[in-house]
């Protein structure tokens, strides 16, 4: 579990442990993690904390290897880590900020599952979630950076999907909606936030704000199985879980929750 230390990703590892999991808990804050590791002992549950940059792939090849030999084999990755600091037109970001934010999302969720993927296909089972969110299906005009790794996430994770899941490995995108964590208190109380991104607050004033656990809860769900035939499509925290498992046929007949084109060319 990457971006184990706080908000979702702690909420998400809380969740998991208390179904039973043993859980390898991910991030570059050390003492993050450490609590997050501590607050699931103290249920009885069983947890390793490791602090790595997801970006140095030898670094992350190293903790994968340390946790499977601690924990043993991994059947679940959820790739909840995110950066979005980028704020604004892109002629005013900071270009190592955009290039960071991008870099973060989307090779931090390539290096885990390129680590683990082959075990998963070796044994026959496993899932793969990888987390997206604003801008994945949408313009997102000063947050573009962000945005861009999203979408990047969003194929990825198809095409991933596609190239593992006649071996049994499912993969899943899951959008948790806006929470309030860290991540969008920064948007909503920076200078470049406020100018930028006023919306976040605005919806915030209106009362949106999903809890933590609702996307930990459809975590769990996707470990147990729950929502297989919806592997390589996009899945919500705001979902109703009972509503989305009714509709899971009708969504894959209409190739509903993927990234595509709605017209790929005009009528002449």
């Amino acid at each position: 579990m990457t971006g184990a230390g706080r908000g979702i990703g702690r909420e998400t590892a809380l969740h998991l442990a208390r179904a039973g999991a043993a859980v390898a808990l991910i991030a570059r804050t050390s003492t993050e993690i450490s609590e997050t590791e501590s607050l699931i002992q103290a249920e009885g549950g069983k947890a390793l904390a490791v602090a790595v940059d997801l970006v140095d792939r030898m670094a992350v090849e190293r903790a994968i290897q340390s946790i499977v030999d601690t924990l043993g084999p991994v059947d679940l990755l959820v790739n909840n880590h995110g950066s979005f600091r980028a704020f604004g037109p892109i002629w005013e970001c900071d270009p190592d900020t955009w290039w960071q934010d991008v870099e973060i999302n989307l090779r931090g969720s390539f290096h885990t599952s390129r680590c683990l993927a082959p075990g998963m296909l070796a044994r026959g089972r496993g899932r793969i979630v990888n987390f997206v969110g604003g801008g994945t299906g949408n313009s997102f005009p000063h947050g573009s950076g962000y945005a861009s790794s999203k979408a990047a996430i969003m194929r990825f994770t198809e095409c991933l999907n596609d190239t593992t899941k006649e071996g049994g490995v499912l993969a899943f995108a899951v959008d948790p909606g806006l929470v309030r964590t860290p991540m969008t208190e920064l948007q909503v109380s920076s200078e470049d936030g406020k100018k930028y991104l006023s919306a976040i607050q605005t919806l915030f004033d209106e009362g949106v704000d999903l809890p933590p656990s609702r996307a930990a809860a459809l975590i769990v769900d996707i470990a147990c199985g729950r929502f297989d035939p919806l592997a390589g499509r996009l899945l919500r925290g705001a979902d109703d879980r009972d509503q989305l498992e009714r509709e899971m046929a009708a969504l894959v007949d209409d190739d509903g929750r993927a990234l595509r084109f709605t017209k790929l060319f005009s009528e002449t």
